[in-house]
């Protein structure tokens, strides 16, 4: 599938027509995270991640806008910088020993840990914003085998609700929807 650069590239860029298809009254809209408005979507990704990038590596990403002021110009500017990470060898082969993930790439880091959070993210958004919900089934699959052997400790991580109950022969979208706790 092209390794970790081209996974973000592919991933951020379908957040990213989300994002830029989110017209300016729905950034206020409920998002599906208990809550959450459709702006705190893209400001849980825009400030987890680089507070973790900036702890575990020394890495920074540049300031962009507020998510306050340009949820769109936020999200552009940290996607950006995230591809050029990716993008270029010195840093994204570079190897580190990252809290509670262990040792590997940074390429393979942000692949295991934000990429998969955008890919589940889009539907957020998607769905808060009234736009194009599809995920990719395929990765959905993959991410849902992936995550079930760690149910209880993704569970009392915090980071996901209760499962959803769905029918057993529902698609790979809405079980691994249900699966993170939310309501396909």
């Amino acid at each position: 599938m092209g390794g970790p650069a081209e996974e973000h590239r592919r991933i951020a860029g379908a957040f990213t027509v989300t994002v830029e298809g989110t017209v300016p009254a729905a950034w206020e809209n409920p998002a599906p995270p208990e809550g959450w408005a459709a702006r705190d979507v893209v400001r849980h990704l825009v400030e987890w991640f680089p507070a973790f990038l900036q702890g575990a590596t020394g890495l920074s990403l540049p300031a962009g806008p507020s998510v306050d002021d340009d949820p769109v110009g936020a999200w552009r500017n940290q996607t950006e910088a995230v591809q050029a990470l990716l993008d270029d060898p010195a840093t994204a082969d570079r190897v580190y020993d990252l809290p509670h993930i262990g040792t590997m790439s940074l390429g393979q880091a942000i692949a295991m840990i934000y990429t998969g959070d955008v890919f589940l993210h889009r539907w957020d958004l998607a769905r808060a914003t009234g736009q194009d919900e599809t995920l990719d089934p395929v990765r959905c699959a993959e991410m849902l085998e992936g995550m079930r052997p760690m149910e209880e400790a993704l569970r009392s991580s915090g980071h996901y609700g209760p499962a959803v109950d769905v029918a057993d022969d529902a698609d790979a979208q809405t079980r691994l929807l249900a699966f993170i706790g939310r309501n396909p």
